[in-house]
């Protein structure tokens, strides 16, 4: 996620540091044929996230999507930028978050 959390300052803090170093990183190993990406989840059903939502009728009220992500369609995002397919892309950071991110950068 790309915008900072209130409260959570060392979490936003490493998230902007760690993107920062796999955006160089992708810019140091791309002439090795190696690629470096992030998947930048938003809200999944996940184990971790469900029970803070349970019975929660809002909790997907910010996503546009209007529902918490499928943890399995984040994997299918992750497993294609670990694909041929993806072999060209390098350095991104792409969201995966219903379309919760509003910004055009």
């Amino acid at each position: 996620m790309r915008q900072p959390i209130a409260t959570l300052i060392l979490s936003n803090t490493a998230r902007a540091g760690l993107t920062g170093f796999l955006k160089t990183l992708a810019r140091e190993v791309a002439a090795d044929g190696a690629t470096v990406n992030s998947a930048l989840p938003g809200l999944h059903a996940t184990a971790l996230v469900t029970p803070l939502y349970a019975g929660d009728r809002d909790a997907a009220a910010g996503i546009p999507a209007g529902k918490l992500g499928d943890p399995a369609d984040f994997g299918r995002v992750v497993a294609f930028l670990c694909s041929e397919p993806a072999s060209y892309l390098t350095g991104a950071a792409i969201q995966v978050d219903g379309g919760s991110y509003g910004a055009l950068l």
